[in-house]
Formats: structure tokens, C-alpha cells, sequence
């Protein structure tokens, strides 16, 4: 089994940069993971992603110097079991709300009788078909396990999620975040809420992560100590990077391009 380095590296507080996949391709997948960022959400939640396309990226980001993260639509215990034995073992559960939650999250991804994973490895990509033939032993010390804060609830209940045993990490949503407000996400309350968020985090011993699109803000959340940070999506980029390119050779000069928010 390989070392998780990217648990390895939140663990320490290093600074970690990601990026959302949301084409659900494997050849943009391929691309990505040559760019230099540690780390890169398989994103299953609002990317036109099933089970063989998020194995398929797996498998070409086997090898390269990054972390695949899987996000499935839910945190439902079925989901956990396949992702985990397609070989992900660095999971981002959106919409965690309660301690209870968290609590089910943590024993989905441990076999018993730590948890209640279900014991089909021996056929699964993750042991390599069998052929790690301690994986079932060791899994729990590579799987890491990041849950996603993105409600006045979960904020409600964020110190009691930080701190259940098993959880990795947390993640902020901005935007439901935002939405549950009923404010964008530049507004006053939003960020600050947002900086309560990190704190609270950090103050509970485990590493904060957030996705925005905004540079100013990316900088703002990692200052503020943020070390799991993602900082755009392949889709995004590849919009308006392409854009950039036409405009600048149809009207001399790049045009201006509205600015995407998150």
C-alpha cells in the first residue's frame, strides 16, 4: 500500500493546493494530475461522474504526484463501500450537519469492529484484487476521511464534528454556506462566519479546507489557516482560459470576461 501523503501533509498543517474535476473525463483527469497540484476532487455530487467513470480517473491518477479525492453525491453507507473498493481512499462527504453524522461517516469507511464497512475487498481494486494481503488490516491508516460543513447547522455543530475521532478533516461549502445564509458569499456575514468556521476548526486540532474561485479569498482563508485549500475547476479554467485565447486574436486584446464566483 501506498502512503496517503496528502493525509500525511493536512495532518502537519502543510499548505496543500487543489482542483475540482467536474468533466468527469479521464483524459482531462490525466492532464490535471501533471500540473503540480496535491490534490484533485473527483467530484460525484455535481459532476456527470457514476462508478466506472470516478474508477477510470483513478486509475489514470495512479502513479502521479497527487491525491484523487472522491466526493459522492451523498454520504450514504453504500456509496462509501464501492468508492472505497474502487480504490479512493481520500473522501470529501458533502453535506455533513450533526455529530451523528460525522460519527456514521467515520465508521462507513472502518471495518469492523471499528466500524461497519462491508468485508469485500478481496475482489476490489483497493487490495489490488487480493494481492495486498494485509489490506484489510492497514486500510484505516491510509483512508482519509474529510467531511463537508455547508449549513447554519452544521456551523451550529461544527466543534463536535471537528473533534469526532476519525475525521481527517473539514471542509467549508461556500456556496450552500452562502445560500443557507441568504447573502453571497463577499457579504460580511458570509466571510465571517466562514473565519469563525476556520477557527473553530483549527482549534480543534484538525485540518480546515474551502474551494473558492476568488484569488483575494483563497489567500484571505489560507492566512487565516486554511491548509486544504482548492482554487478552481477544470471546467472553469478551461472556459476561461479558451475564451482569453479567442478574444485575443478576434479583437486584438483580451476582452474582459465576467468573473466567476463560488
Amino acid at each position: 500500500m501506498r502512503d496517503n501523503s496528502f493525509k500525511a501533509a493536512i495532518g502537519r498543517g502543510e499548505q496543500q493546493i487543489g482542483l475540482w474535476l467536474s468533466t468527469g473525463e479521464a483524459a482531462v483527469a490525466d492532464i490535471v494530475g501533471r500540473t503540480g497540484f496535491d490534490w484533485l476532487v473527483i467530484d460525484g455530487e455535481h459532476g456527470p461522474n457514476d462508478l466506472r467513470s470516478i474508477m477510470r480517473q483513478l486509475q489514470v491518477l495512479d502513479g502521479l504526484p497527487v491525491e484523487p479525492v472522491v466526493r459522492p453525491p451523498v454520504g450514504a453507507k453504500w456509496m462509501i463501500k464501492q468508492l472505497l473498493d474502487i480504490g479512493a481512499r481520500t473522501l470529501l462527504i458533502p453535506m455533513v450537519n450533526t455529530l451523528e453524522e460525522a460519527a456514521e461517516c467515520v465508521r462507513s469507511v472502518r471495518y469492523p469492529p471499528n466500524g461497519d464497512r462491508g468485508m469485500g475487498a478481496v475482489v476490489a481494486r483497493a487490495s489490488r484484487y487480493g494481492t495486498i494481503s494485509d489490506y484489510v488490516a492497514k486500510a484505516g491508516e491510509e483512508i482519509c476521511l474529510l467531511v463537508q460543513v455547508e449549513t447554519r447547522e452544521a456551523l451550529a455543530n461544527l466543534d463536535a464534528i471537528a473533534r469526532t475521532d476519525g475525521i481527517d478533516g473539514v471542509f467549508i461549502g461556500p456556496a450552500d454556506l452562502s445560500a443557507d445564509f441568504g447573502q453571497p458569499l463577499h457579504s460580511d456575514a458570509v466571510l465571517s462566519a466562514i473565519d469563525q468556521a476556520i477557527d473553530t476548526i483549527v482549534a480543534a486540532g484538525k485540518p480546515a479546507g474551502i474551494l473558492t474561485f476568488d484569488e483575494v479569498l483563497n489567500r484571505r482563508f489560507m492566512a487565516r489557516g486554511a491548509c486544504f485549500v482548492a482554487v478552481g475547476a477544470d471546467v472553469t479554467v478551461l472556459s476561461t482560459t479558451l475564451a482569453t485565447l479567442s478574444d485575443r486574436y478576434k479583437t486584438g486584446e483580451a476582452a474582459p470576461r465576467p468573473v466567476v464566483s463560488y
